[in-house]
C-alpha cells in the first residue's frame, strides 16, 4: 500500500527541487498575469508577483493563470490554453512533462475560466471550463492531494476523453497476467491506433527521466494513440483516454534519474553478459520488457544480488516464487522452468545496484529494444519512492486495485508432489529395502503423486478446451467478417499451437487412467513385496510416472506460452487494425480468464 509521511513546516516553499519541498502540502496561486507560453521551471520556483490564496478561500476571480502544487507536482492552467500542463521535479528543478487536455469533439477548445472547489493544505480541486469562441461547453475537474505524485481528473460536463500530450518513442501497457504490450513508434506503421482499454498506460518520457502513467477506474472505449514524424524520427505524440460514466482518470508521474532505461539488443548479444550504463535509482522489483526476434514482448523481473553473492528472485503479490517446486535459483543464476529448460537468468541487478543483461541463447531469441522500469516495491524500497503498483494502489485504493489486478487469480496452485519428487522418495526406500517399515510413507507418496498428475492434467484439459472454443469463435468471426480473414487467421494459427503441442506429447502423457493403473500396480504388487528385484520394479514404475509428469509439465508450460502470445498479439493487431477491436477485446478477455490460477509448473513468472 502507498504510504505518505507528512513532514516539514506549513510554510510555502520558496522553491521545489529534485529534493522536494519543505512539506508535501498543497497550495494554489494566482500568477497575476497570464502567460502565452508554458511556464519555465524558474518561474514556478520564484513565483514572482504571484498571490497565494488563503486556505479555504474558494471564491476568487483569477487575474492571471492558475497554479496549484505540492512537493511532487505542479499543475498549470493558463488562460486560453488547450488544457492543463503537468510539471514534476527533475535534477534542474520543475520540468514540464505533458499536457492534460479535454476532448469533446469540438475543435479549438480553450480555457475560459477556473472555479475553486476545494483549497486547503491536503487537497486542491478546481473546475476548469473550456469552450470555443468564448462559449463554455465542457468542464473538467483537476484535483491534487497532499504528497501525491498523481492528479485526479473527472469529466464534470461534456468531456468525452482526456488527451495526454507528450512526445515519446515508447508507450507501455503493463500486463500483470502475461507480457506487456510495448508500442515503439519507430516500428508502428500507422498515425493512429487503438489499444486495449485495460486501466493502465505508460508514456516513457525524457530519455529515462520520467514515466507518465494513466490509470482509470472503469473500462470503456479503447485508448487511442497518435503518432507523427518529428525531427526525422517517428514519435508518439499523445494518448486519448475515454471517460466512462462517472469514471475518473488519474495521471501520475514517476520521476527520477534512470527511472526507466532502454538498451538495444542485437542478435550477436545472445548469451553475452552486458554491463549496462544503468544503476537502479532505488531498490525495487524492476521489469525488463525484452523484444523477441518475432516482434513480440517477453516480460521478466530482474533478480537482485545479495551481499553474499547469491541471487534473489522476488515474490509477486506476496507469494513465494518457489511454491510447488524447489527454487532452482543458483549462485550462477542457473534456473529451470518448463519450456525453457535450464538456463542462466537473463537480467539482474548486482550488489552495487548496477544492471546487467544476458540474452538467452536458446528457445527465446531477444532482438530489439529492452525496456526496464519499476513495476513493484520491495521491503527495501524507500518510502518516498513509487512504482507502478504503488500508483495503482494509490489511485484506485487497495480493494479496487486488488480486484483490477486480480491478485487472487495471480496466485499459483499446486497439489500433491511432483513425479520426480515421488521418484526421489520411493526409489531410496526400495534400494535400502525399507519398504516394510515405511509403508505409510509409500502409501501417502502414491496418493500425492497421483493428485499431482491429475492436477496438471486437469489444467492441460482446460487449455485444450479453451483452444477449441477459441478456434470456433475465430472461425465464426471470420465467416461473418470475411474482410478480416487475414488478421483473424494470424490468431487462429497461434491458437492451433495448443493442439500441436498436445499432439506431440499425447503418447508420452498417455491417459489419466494409465497413471491410475501405474499407481495401482505399485500398490498391489510392490508395497508388501521384498523380493530381490523389488528395487528394479520400483524404478520401472517411478520412471513411468516421471515420463508422464515431465511431459505434462512441459505441455502445460507450452500451452500457457501459446495463450500469452495470443493475448499480446490480439492487442497489437487491434492497434494496427482498428476494425479488429471488438474481436481483439474478446480474445484478451478470454485469455485472461484461462491464465488465472496457474499451476506452478506453468512458470508464469519464468
Amino acid at each position: 500500500m502507498l504510504l505518505i509521511f507528512v513532514v516539514g513546516a506549513s510554510t510555502v516553499p520558496d522553491q521545489l527541487s529534485a529534493a522536494g519541498a519543505e512539506g508535501p502540502f498543497t497550495y494554489i496561486f494566482d500568477t497575476g498575469t497570464s502567460s502565452s507560453a508554458p511556464l519555465s521551471g524558474e518561474a514556478l520556483s520564484k513565483k514572482t508577483g504571484w498571490t497565494q490564496l488563503p486556505e479555504d478561500k474558494t471564491v476568487h476571480t483569477f487575474r492571471g493563470d492558475t497554479v496549484f502544487l505540492n512537493d511532487k507536482l505542479a499543475i498549470v492552467l493558463r488562460r486560453n490554453a488547450t488544457g492543463a500542463e503537468i510539471y514534476s521535479n527533475s535534477a534542474a528543478g520543475l520540468k514540464k512533462r505533458a499536457q492534460l487536455l479535454p476532448m469533446n469533439g469540438t475543435a479549438d477548445l480553450r480555457l475560459l475560466s477556473v472555479r475553486i472547489i476545494e483549497n486547503n493544505t491536503s487537497t486542491v480541486s478546481v473546475d476548469a471550463f473550456f469552450g470555443a469562441k468564448n462559449h463554455s461547453n465542457c468542464c473538467l475537474r483537476y484535483e491534487l492531494q497532499i504528497g501525491q505524485s498523481f492528479v485526479k481528473t473527472e469529466s464534470r460536463r461534456g468531456v468525452k476523453r482526456l488527451r495526454v500530450g507528450g512526445a515519446c518513442r515508447f508507450v507501455v501497457l503493463p500486463d500483470f497476467f502475461a507480457d506487456d504490450i510495448v508500442i515503439d513508434a519507430r516500428q508502428f506503421p500507422v498515425d493512429r491506433g487503438e489499444l486495449p482499454s485495460e486501466n493502465f498506460i505508460m508514456h516513457m518520457l525524457d530519455d529515462g527521466e520520467a514515466v507518465l502513467m494513466g490509470v482509470w477506474d472503469k473500462r470503456g472505449n479503447d485508448v487511442r494513440i497518435t503518432l507523427s514524424d518529428r525531427a526525422g524520427q517517428r514519435a508518439i505524440t499523445g494518448s486519448e483516454i475515454p471517460y466512462s460514466k462517472d469514471g475518473k482518470i488519474w495521471i501520475a508521474v514517476m520521476a527520477d534519474k534512470d527511472i526507466w532505461y532502454m538498451r538495444d539488443v542485437k542478435k550477436k548479444d545472445a548469451d553475452r553478459e552486458i554491463s549496462l550504463a544503468w544503476r537502479q535509482p532505488f531498490p525495487a522489483l524492476w521489469r525488463v520488457d525484452w523484444q523477441k526476434a518475432e516482434g513480440d514482448i517477453d516480460s521478466w523481473e530482474m533478480l537482485t544480488q545479495g551481499s553474499n553473492g547469491g541471487y534473489i528472485k522476488h515474490s509477486w503479490f506476496g507469494q513465494k516464487e518457489s511454491l510447488g517446486t524447489p527454487d532452482w535459483m543458483k549462485p550462477d543464476r542457473r534456473r529451470w522452468t518448463t519450456v525453457l529448460g535450464r538456463f542462466q537468468y537473463p537480467c539482474w541487478i548486482n550488489k552495487n545496484g548496477m544492471g546487467y543483461l544476458q540474452p538467452l541463447k536458446k528457445k527465446l531469441r531477444f532482438e530489439g529494444p529492452a525496456l526496464i522500469y519499476p513495476i513493484n516495491r520491495l521491503k527495501e524500497t524507500p518510502i518516498d519512492k513509487i512504482t507502478v503498483v504503488d500508483i495503482v494502489r494509490g489511485t484506485l485504493g487497495v480493494g479496487p486495485c486488488e480486484y483490477i489486478l486480480d491478485v487472487e487469480g495471480q496466485q499459483k496452485k499446486s497439489a500433491g508432489i511432483a513425479t520426480c519428487a515421488a521418484r526421489n522418495l520411493l526409489n531410496p526406500i526400495y534400494e535400502k529395502k525399507q519398504q516394510k517399515h515405511k509403508k505409510a510413507v509409500i502409501k501417502k507418496g502414491l496418493v500425492d503423486v497421483l493428485a499431482f498428475i491429475q492436477h496438471i492434467r486437469d489444467r492441460i484439459e482446460d487449455y485444450v478446451a479453451f483452444g477449441h472454443k477459441m478456434q470456433a469463435y475465430l472461425a465464426e468471426r471470420k465467416k461473418n467478417h470475411p474482410e478480416l480473414a487475414e488478421p483473424i487467421a494470424e490468431m487462429e494459427t497461434i491458437t492451433r499451437k495448443i493442439d500441436t503441442y498436445m499432439k506431440s506429447r499425447k503418447n508420452a502423457i498417455n491417459t489419466p487412467a494409465h497413471a491410475v493403473r501405474l499407481v495401482g500396480k505399485f500398490r498391489t504388487k510392490l508395497i508388501n513385496y521384498e523380493g530381490a528385484d523389488a528395487f528394479k520394479k520400483c524404478k520401472e514404475i517411478t520412471a513411468g510416472l516421471v515420463k508422464i509428469g515431465g511431459n505434462q509439465d512441459e505441455l502445460v508450460g507450452e500451452c500457457r506460452m501459446a495463450v500469452k502470445i495470443l493475448r499480446q498479439r490480439a492487442g497489437i493487431i487491434m492497434a494496427t487494425d482498428p476494425r479488429m477491436k471488438d474481436i481483439a477485446r474478446e480474445v484478451r478477455h478470454r485469455t485472461q480468464e484461462i491464465l488465472r490460477n496457474p499451476v506452478s509448473y506453468e512458470a508464469p513468472r519464468h
